[in-house]
């Protein structure tokens, strides 16, 4: 029996794009939230964290009414720069995104905050600046939760379900990931190539924990 490879490779594209985007945002969020000091810090910190105990059905609900050319938001994307995010790749990409930032930031300003004062300061001493000792001093020693963060994003992504249901329906080559492949198999009844589907998300999401385990084991080893 052929099955339709599609839905994993939209996953692992999907999957690797917003891990992509959520170092380039996580890290600097992650910095900020670790060292900077604001008023409205525990809103920003609580916004960041919602989509850990806001059911995905309701993150997702809400992004299809923003972005939905019928609401104002929604319509000027479309109508100023030509970008419509519901059932859309672009769409999957924004919501994953958000619903996968406290996986990413997390573990980056836990790093940042368990890293010792001294570091910074004797980089300032040496002439360093801020974002130099961000690249060369301060994200070498958090490779441990880089990693972790980058990993754990990655592997939510690829297991995501009632947010890319919500924003991108079910739009073979579009927005048909494994996860909504897996749903529409079993509805159909047809168990052999949800096994399928599943399977390969499984092998993979094991796969990748075990190689950052091992990774990590081999790292705190003592010389």
């Amino acid at each position: 029996m052929a099955y339709d490879w599609q839905p994993l490779i939209l996953t692992l594209k999907l999957a690797t794009v917003t891990t992509a985007i959520l170092i380039l945002i996580g890290v600097p969020l992650g910095y900020w939230l670790a060292f900077g000091r604001f008023r409205l810090k525990a809103v920003v910190e609580t916004l960041v964290a919602m989509p850990l105990v806001l059911p995905p059905s309701v993150l997702g609900f809400y992004l299809l009414l923003a972005f939905s050319p019928k609401n104002a938001f929604g319509r000027f994307l479309d109508d100023t720069l030509g970008l419509r995010l519901v059932f859309s790749f672009e769409g999957l990409v924004v919501a994953s995104v958000l619903f996968s930032m406290p996986f990413m930031v997390h573990p980056v300003q836990s790093g940042f905050q368990n890293l010792p004062r001294s570091l910074m300061e004797a980089a300032y001493t040496l002439g360093l600046s801020k974002w130099q000792t961000l690249i060369r001093i301060l994200l070498p020693n958090i490779k441990p939760s880089l990693l972790a963060g980058v990993v754990i994003s990655f592997a939510h992504t690829i297991g995501e379900f009632g947010v890319v249901l919500m924003m991108g329906g079910s739009i073979p080559g579009v927005t048909k990931v494994a996860s909504i492949a897996i749903y529409d198999e079993v509805e159909s009844l047809n168990y052999s190539a949800a096994n399928f589907y599943a399977f390969i998300l499984f092998a993979v999401s094991f796969s990748i924990l075990l190689a950052v385990f091992f990774f990590n084991k081999r790292a705190l080893r003592p010389l």
